[in-house]
């Protein structure tokens, strides 16, 4: 291979390709980079949010409820992007979206990650303004933090990777100095037997929460294992990713806000760590952006491939993505957009259903997507963006606003799937009798 082409590789990441078998890593880097997604200061905060507004007990049940049954989803989209080594967005065009639905879904999970993106860039900027002598200007490290994640990422997963070795070790090592000092000063059994320090949270409420900090994980799940070379592969990265980091980091984060009566997860930090651990809190975030400006490279890549045909190259795009991203955070717009990305989540849930329906179950494309995978191309044919499709996704998050029992994120989760599959059976019996 000459230097131009490893470069290439290197910069593109295989954007609108399959990833070669040759070209995958070993389960254990992926690993990584999973559990350095959930091992971060939001997963901590949700985790203090929880304990703060529940008993140890319910918080738990709250956690295990919530990443369990999206696990399975990001499990499943996670072993269909293992065998056909695509990301989620470009894996979308044959799971039921189809040309235009896959641009759709890749434009909406750009713009939603660079949303993403810009809030975690303030939060880092903000923490690192707090524990500097002299008051240094918000601007100016916004800016050099924003560049500084966004150059990471032009190296793709070789990036992600990278990041992940220095910051996951120091996140792990201010939770375990927490520990330590939370411990001297409180019994274990005592902690998870004492009431919730705060205003009391419903089981559904933190299911809820639960569900919502982990669905867009579970859903671009293929952004990640589609480097991994075995299905079994998929399963230790998502059974060990959700244990270390979901349940784990939710865990510690339930104990501490009931060790220091608080939800806000500074000054529980600050008060079990001190500056050092704040130093390295929220140099954690930094994996967590790499990962929000990544998925949204590739997203933005499938989008003008499918849209418009365009081969862009993804290392320009998220060079582009992450400025944008940047400069959201230093303009202080992104508080305003925080409003509009909870909004969009509510799309999120009816992508993850339809297609694992359409992959795993009606397995509408999988003739071609087999006959093609021997080759290591693609389909040479999709079709636009089914009707079905279409009802599917706007039904589910219309009957998500309308239906107010039981826990909305689940229930359009099951909207979308039931109104997918007897849309799909009905139009194909319907297009049988019309050729008969």
């Amino acid at each position: 291979m000459d230097g131009k082409t490893e470069k290439s590789e290197i910069f593109n990441d295989y954007a609108t390709t399959r990833v070669p078998l040759d070209k995958r890593d070993p389960m254990w880097k992926v690993l990584m980079v999973q559990i350095g997604g959930f091992v971060a200061l939001s997963q901590f905060m949700l985790g203090a949010q929880l304990g703060y507004g529940m008993n140890f007990k319910t918080a738990v049940l709250s956690t295990v409820l919530g990443s369990v049954i999206l696990q399975f989803i990001g499990f499943a989209l996670g072993l269909a992007g293992q065998r056909e080594g695509l990301p989620t967005s470009l894996l979308s065009k044959w799971s039921g979206f189809g040309t235009i639905g896959s641009a759709i879904v890749g434009l909406v999970f750009a713009v939603s990650l660079i949303g993403w993106f810009g809030i975690q860039n303030s939060v880092f900027a903000q923490g690192i303004v707090s524990i500097l002598p002299g008051n240094p200007n918000y601007q100016i490290v916004a800016t050099i933090t924003g560049l500084l994640v966004t150059f990471s990422v032009i190296f793709g997963f070789k990036g992600l990777s990278w990041t992940t070795n220095i910051s996951l070790p120091a996140f792990i090592l201010v939770m375990g100095i927490a520990v330590y000092n939370m411990l001297k000063g409180h019994t274990f059994t005592g902690l998870i037997t004492m009431a919730a320090p705060g205003t009391a949270i419903t089981l559904s409420a933190g299911i809820t929460m639960v569900t919502g900090n982990f669905i867009v994980g579970a859903i671009i799940m293929p952004d990640m294992t589609r480097r991994t070379k075995k299905g079994i592969d998929v399963f230790w990265i998502s059974v060990v990713g959700t244990l270390i980091g979901e349940l784990g980091v939710n865990v510690i984060g339930i104990l501490m806000a009931h060790a220091i009566g608080t939800a806000d997860i500074m000054p529980i930090i600050y008060q079990l760590t001190g500056v050092l651990g704040i130093a390295l809190v929220v140099l954690s975030t930094v994996k967590v952006n790499d990962v929000n400006l990544y998925s949204a490279s590739l997203d933005i890549v499938t989008f003008f491939k499918q849209a418009f045909h365009l081969n862009l190259n993804r290392a320009y795009v998220t060079i582009i993505a992450g400025c944008i991203g940047t400069f959201l955070s230093v303009i202080g717009m992104i508080d305003k957009f925080s409003e509009f990305l909870s909004t969009l989540g509510a799309v999120f849930p009816p992508v993850a259903s339809i297609m694992f329906v359409d992959y795993w179950i009606l397995k509408r494309s999988r003739i071609e997507l087999d006959a093609t995978r021997e080759k290591g191309t693609l389909p040479t044919k999709a079709e636009k963006f089914h009707v079905v499709t279409i009802v599917a996704w706007i039904g589910s998050v219309v009957l998500g606003y309308m239906v107010n029992w039981g826990i909305q994120s689940l229930n359009v989760l099951v909207f979308s799937a039931v109104i997918y599959y007897i849309g799909m059976k009905l139009f194909d019996r319907r297009s049988m009798n019309s050729v008969n």
